[in-house]
């Protein structure tokens, strides 16, 4: 794991969370909860591809 996935998904969290702050001040309230359910699938992806790699280092390791 570097340190460039933790810098991406704080980057994603400012990013979503000032544009839902900007939509909900604009009344416009669905938009900015269907913007951050994005924003968790987005990092959730980036997520799934580091988890794929750590578990085929583990069976690498453990030899399962």
């Amino acid at each position: 794991m570097d340190i460039s996935l933790i810098l991406k998904i704080a980057g994603i969290g400012i990013l979503v969370s000032v544009v839902c702050q900007i939509l909900s001040k604009s009344g416009r309230d669905e938009q900015a909860t269907l913007l951050s359910i994005g924003g968790i699938i987005i990092v959730m992806l980036l997520i799934v591809s580091e988890l794929e790699t750590l578990f085929s280092a583990l069976t690498r390791i453990f030899g399962l």
